[in-house]
């Protein structure tokens, strides 16, 4: 818990999905938050929570700690560093900037080096979760960068889920974030494969994968994705694309470090048909489609009752005054 004389200004920069989610918690935890978004409708959300709204992105440098969870390394380069960024203005800057977005290690490192100039600490933490599960409490981080910055900010980091895990210096937490997403799309694409699978020989996907969470093979994501998957639900918590982007990034790594990763390449390949097929901005659990397409199985929603496994008990409350 963050005591009230020991709290420090929050700043919240980039509030699509995941960053009014994130927003949402510190506010609900009583915290000082100022937040900006270039399309102001987004942002309005926390503002009607009570986060104090920013005119500029420069504006927020004034915070102590600055949040940002943008799309892109692009977007990460120009949100801090472009003309209208957060460093764009010659005065105050943040002591540490959290970047909680899916970014090239090297966009990372570039950021980290030019803001240093200002004496603001960058800390990598890119989240384990979509809106949804942020929402369930169960967000998770990997986090990297000076470990004194890590102790300064961690107390608002644990606020956003159930816990962060501080993984070294520089920008570690990046290849754990990339290592993460390579093994979710490894494993959805093998649930999708023994669904069609169970299903084909006359099973019916409710009774398969309520089978498979409770057993050892089962997981919280086995559960989670379990109503998209029964109920063909493909309304995106993370896209196609997203997920390309994440295994171009994940196996250029992996081909630096000359490490071969032979199945997540073939699942790279599936995942860039599916992009292919239309299903770029749909979510990933579509992998079961395309799986069944290619088994000449014909998917019918099932229209069952089943629980994503998501105890929401944690989630937090604001009301508006």
């Amino acid at each position: 818990m963050v005591r009230h004389n020991d709290a420090h200004r929050l700043g919240w920069l980039g509030t699509g999905r995941m960053g009014v989610e994130m927003g949402r918690r510190l506010l609900a935890a009583g915290c000082d938050l100022a937040v900006y978004n270039r399309s102001v409708s987004k942002a309005e959300p926390l503002i009607r929570l009570g986060a104090k709204p920013a005119e500029t992105a420069a504006e927020l440098a004034a915070r102590d700690i600055v949040f940002i969870t943008v799309g892109s390394s692009d977007d990460l380069i120009s949100a801090v560093l472009g003309p209208a960024g957060l460093m764009s203005g010659p005065g105050a800057a943040p002591a540490v900037l959290i970047d909680c977005s899916t970014v090239s290690a090297e966009a990372s490192a570039r950021v980290r080096v030019e803001i240093a100039d200002r004496g603001t600490a960058l800390l990598a933490a890119p989240v384990m979760g979509n809106p949804k599960v942020v929402r369930a409490g169960k967000m998770t981080a990997a986090v990297s960068g000076p470990r004194d910055a890590f102790d300064l900010a961690e107390p608002y980091l644990n606020l956003l889920g159930s816990g962060v895990t501080y993984v070294g210096d520089g920008e570690a937490a990046r290849t754990v974030k990339l290592c993460h997403n390579l093994l979710l799309g490894v494993v959805a694409q093998s649930l999708a494969e023994i669904t069609v699978l169970a299903e084909k020989s006359g099973i019916s996907r409710q009774a398969f994968l309520e089978c498979l969470n409770k057993s050892v093979m089962g997981s919280l994501f086995t559960g989670y994705k379990t109503p998209a998957y029964v109920n063909l639900d493909f309304e995106p918590t993370f896209t196609a694309t997203l997920l390309r982007k994440d295994f171009d990034l994940g196996l250029a790594a992996a081909r630096e470090h000359e490490v071969p990763m032979p199945v997540a390449a073939v699942v790279h390949q599936l995942i860039q048909g599916l992009v292919g097929r239309g299903y770029g901005d749909s979510d990933f659990a579509a992998l079961l489609q395309q799986q069944a397409d290619s088994a000449g199985l014909l998917l019918v929603s099932e229209q069952a009752e089943v629980s994503d496994g998501l105890d929401t008990s944690d989630t937090l409350s604001v009301t508006n005054t």
